[in-house]
């Protein structure tokens, strides 16, 4: 009968081991994090708000695009989206319920000014004025991101938006308009939000708004140049963020006590093998992602990388734009979500085909090595799940950065809209807990055991929202919203997570 002692001892020592694996599953919580440590959801204007043609709002190039034949995956658009515009009280309710700290959410830059300059549209200024006003009667503290991607379409007809230096100006005078509004009440703000997403996405690739491109000898694109137009782009982005931050402390930090940052899209890439060249490959993917907006503000300039391989194309500060540009973060936002493998491009290939920042790099980052997922993937195409790339991150800043306060403005993971699943069934969402865990896992192993300082943590999103080019096949929300049904919100699972997570010490 050993043999059966055996599989009992073995049955015994299997369940205390699972036991235990669970009940460390369990043990981060609230209080595992620094007293003070934020938590909250995101969400943006363009994505959640819809009530497009309401109270005096202007198009931006998000609505234009959206409405090109083609431009989003399930050919829809925005107009509606998850009605936030009108629903926002009950919204703010959902987020006390789970005893969240804090929102983030953006303004849209045409409901303020719907020709991009000029005249206020004070039912714009309105709106926001109530749901800062309704979120601060509930204890959630607005985090504010000034530009989600929505360019007011009249700037775009004006003068080409981000590609004219004047939007500079025009920029920095919609930010002022905010802190004069809303800075009373607001004390985290937020320029930009993925400024690298949008050159490339928007002026490299053309896959978002305004849809400007060059590769593949101009197949996709009726306008743009891949070649310079991200650089340029990326360029009056960073002299824009300097400039609202230079006035921001000038004329209303010491008073409205609050503080700014840039919210940086970033993947982390680690080397596909330990030889010297994937090493250096995956440097010149992160300069050429996180580098390429944070060098010029920590440093005062581009990273060496870019200098040298993107030559006369790299636009140049003046002594005084380096040095405004230079130490204007309060704090860096992080929007993480995945991580890919790097190696050198060794064909020119690339480069003919493309002839852009992303052959510039002469890196390739992809999610496999040899035939190999780098992990479980979500929905969409690009999100590979790997949380220890979360705390190698925050160990790279640290390190490259002199430790700057750190914010992740996103973290999550989609869902299909799947609609032959019924919708108890897609409330289970046990894939994103276990995502929500892994990394926030990660997140605090980072901070406890490798002294990152990181303050707060946002999940994207609080709501299934509209999805950019993926349109409504992505459900990245806490909450599922019935798109059939009056735009119902219904708890998924990860939801009483967070509800326990948040409310134990």
């Amino acid at each position: 009968m050993m043999w059966g002692k055996g599989i009992a001892l073995f049955i015994i020592l299997a369940m205390v081991v699972f036991g235990f694996q669970n009940c460390l599953s369990q043990t981060i919580n609230r209080g595992s994090f620094p007293k003070g440590f934020v938590f909250g959801t995101a969400s943006s204007a363009f994505q959640y708000e819809g009530a497009v043609k309401e109270d005096g709002r202007g198009p931006s190039v998000w609505d234009t695009f959206s409405h090109q034949f083609g431009k989003i995956a399930d050919f829809s658009n925005a107009d509606v989206a998850v009605d936030q515009f009108h629903l926002y009280e009950s919204d703010i309710q959902l987020m006390k319920d789970m005893g969240m700290d804090a929102y983030r959410f953006s303004i849209s830059w045409s409901r303020i000014f719907p020709n991009g300059s000029g005249e206020i549209n004070q039912a714009g200024v309105d709106h926001y004025n109530k749901l800062i006003n309704a979120l601060l009667a509930k204890g959630i503290e607005p985090y504010v991101t000034i530009y989600h991607w929505d360019l007011p379409q009249a700037l775009e007809d004006k003068y080409k938006g981000w590609l004219d230096p004047r939007i500079i100006k025009d920029f920095a005078t919609f930010a002022e308009t905010c802190f004069q509004k809303f800075g009373d009440r607001v004390k985290h703000w937020i320029t930009f939000n993925e400024p690298h997403t949008f050159s490339i996405q928007g002026y490299d690739v053309g896959l978002q708004a305004p849809g400007r491109c060059s590769i593949i000898l101009r197949l996709f694109c009726r306008a743009g140049n891949s070649a310079t137009e991200p650089y340029i782009v990326a360029h009056h982005v960073l002299l824009s963020h300097a400039t609202t931050v230079d006035i921001y402390r000038r004329k209303y930090k010491s008073k409205q006590q609050g503080s700014v940052g840039l919210s940086f899209d970033v993947m982390w890439f680690e080397p596909k093998t330990n030889s010297t060249e994937d090493i250096e490959a995956a440097q010149r993917a992160q300069d050429f992602q996180l580098g390429w907006f944070l060098d010029p503000l920590m440093l005062g300039d581009y990273p060496s990388s870019m200098r040298t391989r993107v030559g006369k194309r790299l636009p140049t500060f003046t002594r005084s734009q380096a040095s405004l540009l230079k130490g204007s973060l309060d704090f860096v936002g992080i929007n993480h979500y995945t991580t890919y493998y790097a190696s050198p491009n060794r064909t020119s290939l690339i480069g003919n085909l493309l002839n852009d920042s992303l052959a510039d790099s002469g890196a390739v980052t992809l999610p496999f090595k040899n035939l190999q997922p780098i992990g479980d993937r979500a929905n969409s195409i690009w999100l590979y799940i790997v949380p220890e790339g979360m705390r190698k991150l925050m160990n790279y800043i640290k390190h490259k950065y002199g430790n700057p306060p750190v914010m992740i403005t996103e973290n999550g993971m989609d869902d299909p809209n799947n609609k032959l699943i019924p919708i108890k069934d897609a409330l289970k969402d046990e894939k994103r807990i276990k995502y929500h865990n892994d990394y926030l896992t990660n997140l605090l192993a980072s901070i406890k055991e490798d002294g990152c300082n990181v303050k707060g943590y946002f999940a994207w999103s609080l709501l299934d929202n509209w999805e950019w080019g993926a349109g409504y096949t992505s459900r990245f929300g806490l909450y599922f919203v019935d798109y059939d049904d009056n735009l119902k919100r219904y708890a998924k699972d990860s939801v009483q997570w967070f509800k326990k997570f948040l409310t134990s010490a």
